[in-house]
């Protein structure tokens, strides 16, 4: 089971990872309606190194990216669903619009982001300066949070 850290002791337990000569794996995203999708994507992510990070965006930041009715979910709640998933070693929150400061701060071996990101991967340049790799990984045909929120809000009128 993952650990929720916050931003702090998060950088900690990463200079412990690089002593130790671990392999650090970054993603991040809301997961807001956690699906099949997601899972698929954060076990990819996870098979590329030794250690999986989840960031998630806080209840703010899914606010101004999706709107006022998200989340759906609040960020307590999505950590800890996170948390439990086998592929994910640690969680934490980021509330700026996208996760660039924090991913200096930790400087990941390997930056993963869906497909859907390829055109704009924040701290891609960050993670490449310091020798790392950066991956957009392909989508799950078919699913999205988003696209489940609409079907929901269809089937409930």
């Amino acid at each position: 089971m993952g650990v929720i850290y916050s931003r702090e002791q998060l950088t900690a337990a990463r200079r412990e990872w690089k002593q130790a000569g671990l392999k650090v794996v970054f993603t991040n995203g809301c997961y807001d309606l956690l699906h099949p999708g997601h899972i698929r994507l954060l076990e990819r992510a996870r098979s590329m190194g030794d250690l999986l990070i989840l960031a998630l965006n806080s209840d703010a930041s899914v606010q101004r990216l999706k709107g006022p009715a998200r989340p759906l979910i609040s960020q307590d709640l999505r950590a800890e669903l996170a948390a439990a998933l086998e592929a994910v070693d640690a969680v934490t929150f980021f509330d700026e619009d996208t996760p660039r400061e924090l991913i200096a701060g930790i400087l990941p071996d390997v930056l993963v982001k869906g497909a859907d990101w390829s055109h704009f991967i924040a701290g891609r340049e960050e993670v490449e300066a310091a020798g790392g790799s950066v991956h957009a990984l392909p989508l799950e045909p078919g699913y999205s949070s988003t696209n489940i929120e609409q079907e929901l809000l269809k089937r409930s009128v």
